[in-house]
Order: structure tokens, then C-alpha cells, then sequence
């Protein structure tokens, strides 16, 4: 089943000092407790869902290490560990700690390339949608799927603009800056394909480049419903969470939310807000392992 099993830390050490991409805002203050509420909520809507929940703790020291999304992409009990932004750095033997504590084969990009994780890798039965340039390099991404045995659709997302119109660098990160810096946040998987039927993959045409909304227009091996990019945005409708028959989405996104019941998909919408200061929601806060 898709995200049958899903790997989730908590909210207890999240904050908002390392402006890591557009999403943080100057002067903004985070309620870790309210945070810790709405991560509970979204544990009980993925349960409710039909996902088993494995839990471990949150690595003290990074406010990130709720997003779990980001540590790895696991597939058939092997676990290929990400390269995150500086700033998370400390979260990597962290999770490669929780992740072989948990049995699971640890393997390694064998160049020091970015790498996201499952953030810039949603695999969908036999496929793997990928983003690069802004948290992954496409050299990982290729790597990633060879190494699973994936076929590779690899997308390019726009990047945030400066005035001048000059792609923003990030100043924590020193990597290219995006609103959709992860394909996560842009992308998501409803329904991988079966002997009886097309995925379904929901997507945002405006945070694609030219060619790769062509790409994706054109692609017939999935069925596909457009998010407009108010609620991709706004409402972080993408980064939901899909077991294949329930969907675990933003409770303001209306139109994402009717399509997907259009398809066939039951929906579970627990509210989520503090924990999108950080640039992350629910697909963010759990790893499918």
C-alpha cells in the first residue's frame, strides 16, 4: 500500500532561527507547543488513514528534524541517506541512526552530492518524480533511481526571483532559493498504477518551468489533476499524503480537495499552520519506509 508504514519524529525542538527558505518570515515567532498539537493531529489523521506510524525522537540539535521526509529515501528495507542544507547536518547520522536501529540497510551517494530525500523523490509504483537545483543535485536524483530501479521523471521548478529578477541565493544555505525548493511542495502521488489502472498524481502547472509542464501535460503513463498555485502556495495543497484510497490534505484547499474526492479518494484534513512557518506540511513530516 502506499505510505503503508511511515517514519515521523516530532515538534519538540522546532523553530524558525535558521531562515532556510522563503517560507520563514522575519519577526515571525513559533509556538512549538501549538506545534506539537498540529503534529500529533496530522500523526492521528495519517493513522485514521491506514498508515502504521513508527515514531522516534527529533534530533535536538536542528529545528528541522521534524520534516523526517527529508532524512532518506527507503525502498525494499534500504535506505539511501540524504545530504541536507548545512544547517541540518547534525540530523543526518541522527537519522541513520534511528533508520538502522530500525533494521534497515544504510547506503550512501557514493559523490558528496545535495540529496533531499524523499522531499525531491515521490516514487509512484515503478516511477520516481524528481525535482533538482535548489536542495538536490540531479546527479543524486539519477543515482537514487538507478539505485532502486526506478523509472526517472525528472521536473524543474522555478526559483524565487530577487527585484532585479535574479534567482535568489539563500543566506543560511548558500543554495538557490525556491518556494518550491522540494518537488514535495509542488507535486504529490494519489494512486500508484495497478493491472486495472493509471496513478494519479496532483501537480501545480505554475511551479514548473515550460518544459516541464509540457512534460508533465503530455505524460500518459499517470492520470493527472492541476492544483492552481494559490493553494499550492497558500495552503500547501501538494504536500499531502495519499495511502491510495485516503488522503491526508490541507483543510484550505477546497478545489484540490473536491477533485480528489471526484477520483475516488476519501479525505482527512487536520489543521496544520505553525508548522508551515518552517516550509513544511504534512508530506514533509513523514517518511514512507
Amino acid at each position: 500500500m502506499l505510505n503503508s508504514t511511515l517514519l515521523m519524529s516530532s515538534a519538540h525542538y522546532f523553530g524558525n532561527d535558521h531562515k532556510l527558505n522563503p517560507y520563514y518570515e522575519d519577526g515571525a515567532t513559533v509556538n512549538t507547543a501549538k506545534a506539537e498539537v498540529e503534529h500529533n493531529g496530522i500523526k492521528d489523521a495519517l493513522h485514521r488513514a491506514g498508515a502504521e506510524i513508527v515514531t522516534v525522537k527529533a534530533p535536538p540539535t536542528s529545528q528541522d528534524g521534524v520534516y523526517t521526509a527529508n532524512w532518506a529515501l527507503v525502498r525494499g528495507g534500504r535506505a539511501l541517506m540524504a545530504t541536507l542544507p548545512p544547517s541540518r547536518q547534525t540530523e543526518e547520522a541522527w537519522a541513520r541512526t534511528q533508520l538502522t536501529e530500525l533494521g534497515y540497510q544504510i547506503d550512501d551517494l557514493p559523490q558528496p552530492w545535495r540529496f533531499s530525500g524523499q522531499g525531491d523523490a515521490l516514487v509512484c509504483g515503478d516511477l520516481v518524480f524528481c525535482g533538482a537545483g535548489y536542495r538536490s543535485d540531479e546527479e543524486a536524483l539519477a543515482y537514487a533511481a538507478q539505485h532502486f530501479g526506478l523509472e526517472r521523471i525528472q521536473l524543474q521548478t522555478l526559483p524565487q526571483l530577487d527585484d532585479a529578477g535574479q534567482p535568489v541565493i539563500n543566506v543560511v544555505s548558500g543554495w538557490p532559493d525556491s518556494y518550491w525548493y522540494d518537488i514535495d511542495l509542488t507535486l504529490s502521488v494519489l494512486r500508484e498504477p495497478d493491472s486495472t489502472s493509471k496513478g494519479l498524481i496532483a501537480y501545480c502547472p505554475e511551479a514548473f518551468t515550460a518544459e516541464s509542464r509540457e512534460l508533465l501535460a503530455n505524460l500518459d503513463i499517470v492520470d493527472t489533476i492541476e492544483i492552481s498555485e494559490a493553494e499550492a502556495r497558500a495552503s500547501f495543497a501538494c504536500n499531502l499524503v495519499s495511502t491510495g484510497t485516503t488522503v491526508v490534505m490541507s483543510d484550505s484547499a477546497p478545489q484540490l480537495r473536491a477533485d480528489v474526492e471526484s477520483a475516488g479518494l476519501s479525505v482527512i484534513t487536520p489543521h496544520v499552520d505553525e508548522l508551515a512557518k518552517g516550509g513544511g506540511y504534512i508530506r514533509c513530516t513523514s517518511l514512507w519506509i
